[in-house]
């Protein structure tokens, strides 16, 4: 199992369609056995569901996200654990101990536009056909 999470100086990032590079956790047996910190390319938004479809993440430890973000993980069948603050792996080791504190009812605030402006393509979705495709 693999677990991505927004990352910005060893903490979580607050806003999933700007972040610049995921922590990704390789996970067995319940337990961290790898980490690595890995660029997303100045992908952004729902394109970011490609990237991490690419790095074969089961699941995404987040901040906020908007609701074109949301779907494409959705679609791919990566599970979102937003609303998140704080440790990066902190947060992981939380999630892998069934204890982790965040929001299924997180949006991102931090556009200033409605969340209408979130829909497949309005962020340069690229040719991956945003929410079209399934990693898992």
């Amino acid at each position: 199992m693999k677990i991505a999470v927004t990352y910005e100086n060893e903490q979580i990032f607050q806003h999933f369609g700007r972040t610049e590079a995921f922590k990704v956790y390789e996970i067995e047996g319940g337990k961290i056995v790898s980490s690595a910190v890995v660029g997303t390319n100045g992908q952004g938004h729902g394109a970011l569901a490609a990237v991490l479809c690419d790095l074969g993440a089961d699941a995404l430890i987040c901040g906020g996200i908007g609701g074109g973000a949301q779907m494409a993980l959705a679609q791919a069948g990566i599970a979102l654990f937003g609303g998140v603050v704080g440790s990066c792996d902190a947060a992981v080791e939380a999630l892998l101990a069934g204890n982790l504190g965040y929001n299924p009812d997180v949006k991102c605030d931090h556009h200033g536009h409605g969340e209408s402006d979130h829909a497949c393509g309005s962020h340069g979705c690229g040719s991956h056909g945003c929410g079209e495709h399934s990693c898992h």
